[in-house]
């Protein structure tokens, strides 16, 4: 189990910041994966106090704080409506709901794990992260960087018109993907984001006119990514569910379209 000497519960996000240059301190979300570290660090900086834990809907716009919960994003009725159920679908086999009552949208989006359901679902859309001293950038960028301590303040996800499905192949049901897409469609183009390949997730933008049928646009699509074998599976059987499950979802949306 993780240890820690000091907590600070931050006052401001320029007290988090401050402490969070610090490589002994950590920045405390949810803290369901943390905990299960065994490491001894100086400082826990909780930023709890400082009302990101809410979900605010505008006409533009869905903006998500960086302690919102899973469970939130999953219960909530703006993103359930305007979204068609795609986040009830990612958060509802990870791992159970007292786990996703303490899990938080921010320590998801910024651990950018491998795993991540959440990270999987949010770049299929067109999904900024405002960092307090970085500001505000796409997540597809914010997925390439380096980790660094700045701090997630907000996830806004942008009403474009997108439409969206979501879908993942897991061993048993609470257990990490075997593998996980997600795909968006506006006007002609598909946004396809496939992770827990088993590398964090990755976007792929393809044209439907790049092919004749689905069938093959969902191959196209797959080779866009890079596979590795782990535990779980192979990456010649991770490519195989990448296939089949982008062109499920190619379906499910050209039949929304109908």
């Amino acid at each position: 189990m993780i240890r820690f000497k000091n907590y600070v519960k931050a006052e401001s996000l320029e007290e988090a910041y401050g402490l969070n240059q610090k490589k002994s301190s950590v920045i405390g979300a949810g803290m369901m994966w943390l905990k299960v570290q065994n490491r001894v660090k100086m400082t826990l900086v909780d930023l709890s106090g400082l009302g990101l834990d809410g979900i605010e809907e505008t006409e533009d716009e869905f903006i998500i704080g960086a302690m919102c919960t899973l469970r939130q994003l999953e219960v909530h009725k703006g993103l359930d409506r305007y979204f068609k159920g795609l986040f009830k679908e990612c958060t509802r086999s990870i791992v159970g709901v007292q786990f996703r009552n303490g899990a938080t949208a921010g320590g998801s989006i910024f651990g950018r794990f491998g795993f991540s359901d959440i990270l999987t679902c949010m770049l299929a859309l067109d999904t900024y992260v405002e960092l307090y001293k970085g500001g505000l950038i796409p997540l597809e960028e914010f997925c390439r960087q380096k980790f660094n301590r700045d701090i997630l303040v907000r996830i806004r996800i942008k009403k474009d018109g997108r439409r969206a499905f979501y879908s993942a192949s897991r061993m048993t049901k609470t257990d990490f993907p075997l593998i996980a897409c997600c795909v968006s469609v506006k006007d002609e183009t598909f946004y396809v984001s496939v992770g827990a390949r088993p590398a964090r997730a990755e976007l792929a933008v393809i044209n439907r006119k790049e092919a004749e049928d689905l069938k093959e646009l969902a191959v196209l699509a797959a080779d866009r990514f890079c596979y590795g074998t782990n535990m779980r599976g192979s990456g010649e059987y991770r490519k195989h569910l990448a296939e089949v499950y982008i062109k499920r979802l190619f379906m499910a949306l050209d039949r929304e379209e109908e």
